[in-house]
């Protein structure tokens, strides 16, 4: 049973988001924001009747801000709002994304500064706690006013259209998944439309996610590197603290001391290191690994900054302050949180660069130091590892595109109201494609290093790698003659998302 997430006028962690996200931990409201909630909708209720136009309350919303809205007419405009913006077209948002959008776009709402009722709060939270996941689909957020159209389907479910999938995974009509879970649909006060789908929720629920994943997947770089540069008789002087030292970026730091750990007390490592070792320097995909899966872990440390900052904020437009005041503003604008989505895809393609690199030298018998051709039993009759190089040469190949960054690129929308965009949503989009792809790459790079080791016997390998060629061996036969690899790199792939190599 997983605690709950405590909502109130402070930030979110992003193990919160995750727990929530990914293994359905419940969410609660806080006593205090709750008052919050309640003074915030005083004011839009006095605006409401007030004379004087409030965009978002008596208005009509982007280029048609300028059009007063009679107070007969506003449940329909909110009503409007939410059914015109759910024009999303692709395929479906996965699940755990979806949440974290609710989620995120929840703590908004609990904050005090949206002028949402506390039962459009109370129905949201209801929607979450009884794993109610309404159908979003890929396209139709431009990372700017908000993630419109993705926001607007979980509206739309939250007044009881639309279509979502129950706690089962069954899809359903909206209305009938809500009524069986005891959740009444909301029928939207002014101001409430604008407040459910004004967020960046989106792009960050996905930047916090992919972090979770990038910072388990350069652990496993590390590991992987370094049962490559154990199979290669490599040397582990070159990631010695004293050395590292000499350029003091704390993410380099770190993945030379994870390397050195693992190689520590490895026969292998230890054979090469006399007099006779003729190898003056390793190749650069074994000796600058620290710097590369160093310079990746520094970049994801600013990545999870931004969105610490962002998991502080409160994202609406208008937003009401403490004084009453309903202002405009311009912090719906997802160029912080677009950059470092696009900046976290560039490493993910150049950490699966060199790990590809690392693995076509294993295979290259004119570079590995004496391990058979392709790590092949009986080479010319058997091709060894030979095409899953190939795969993860096509899929380093993909994870170069996907480094091309979305948020360079603007398309003017709205009459031209809006016309300068983040892409955030897309450049989180590509981002899970590349942790997808960043996983194969490794999956690849762990099966062949593991074989190389095994063709090393009798000299042993240090402890730690043993340890993960053990529980890989679980699943993933030894080497030996051909055999159907497809099943093995997703049996490998399956290991990692499990954590069983740490």
């Amino acid at each position: 049973m997983h605690v709950p997430v405590l909502l109130d006028a402070g930030a979110l962690h992003r193990d919160q988001v995750v727990a929530v996200a990914r293994h359905d931990a419940p969410v609660q409201l806080s006593e205090a924001a709750r008052a919050a909630v309640l003074d915030a909708r005083a004011h839009i209720e006095h605006l409401a009747e007030a004379t004087t136009a409030t965009y978002g309350v008596s208005t009509g919303f982007g280029a048609l801000a300028t059009r007063h809205i009679a107070p007969d007419r506003r449940a329909a405009l909110q009503r409007s709002l939410i059914r015109s913006h759910a024009a999303g077209a692709g395929q479906e948002v996965e699940r755990e994304v979806v949440r974290a959008l609710m989620l995120l776009r929840l703590r908004t709402l609990a904050s005090g500064h949206t002028g949402v009722r506390a039962s459009t709060v109370d129905a949201l939270a209801g929607l979450l706690n009884n794993g109610i996941v309404p159908i979003v689909h890929e396209y139709g957020s431009l990372g700017c006013s908000g993630d419109l159209a993705p926001l607007s389907s979980v509206a739309l479910a939250l007044i009881g259209e639309g279509e979502v999938h129950d706690r089962t995974g069954t899809r359903r009509l909206a209305a009938e998944a809500m009524a069986e879970a005891g959740v009444k649909p909301v029928e939207l006060a002014e101001k409430e439309g604008l407040a459910l789908i004004n967020g960046t929720d989106g792009m960050l629920g996905m930047l916090v996610l992919a972090a979770a994943d990038l910072a388990h997947l350069l652990d496993l770089a590390d590991l992987t590197a370094a049962m490559s540069v154990e199979a290669l008789l490599g040397t582990d002087r070159v990631f010695a603290a004293d050395l590292q030292a000499l350029r003091p970026h704390p993410g380099q730091a770190t993945s030379a001391a994870r390397m050195t750990a693992l190689l520590d007390g490895s026969a292998i490592v230890a054979s090469h290191r006399g007099p006779d070792c003729n190898r003056v320097q390793d190749a650069y995909s074994l000796r600058c690994a620290p710097q590369v899966h160093g310079a990746a872990r520094d970049t994801l440390t600013h990545a999870e900054l931004v969105a610490d900052r962002e998991l502080a904020s409160v994202i609406d437009n208008p937003v009401v302050l403490s004084d009453g005041r309903v202002e405009s503003n311009g912090n719906f604008h997802g160029a912080p949180v677009a950059y470092v989505l696009d900046f976290l895809a560039i490493c993910a393609a150049d950490v699966a660069s060199i790990a590809e690199r690392r693995t076509d030298r294993m295979l290259d018998v004119s570079r590995s130091h004496g391990l058979p051709p392709f790590l092949a039993d009986d080479p010319g009759v058997d091709s060894g590892h030979m095409i899953a190089h190939y795969t993860q040469a096509a899929v380093v190949s993909e994870l170069k595109r996907m480094a091309v960054p979305a948020s360079v690129d603007s398309i003017p929308t709205s009459a031209m109201q809006e016309d300068h965009v983040s892409m955030g949503w897309s450049a989180a989009r590509k981002l899970r494609r590349a942790l997808d792809g960043l996983r194969t790459v490794l999956a690849v790079e762990l099966l062949t290093a593991a074989r190389a080791l095994d063709l090393r016997a009798p000299l042993t390998p240090a402890p730690a790698t043993a340890a993960v060629v053990a529980r890989l061996r679980e699943r993933v036969a030894g080497p030996g003659p051909d055999r159907h690899l497809a099943p093995e790199i997703f049996a490998t792939e399956q290991l990692i998302r499990e954590g069983a190599f740490g």
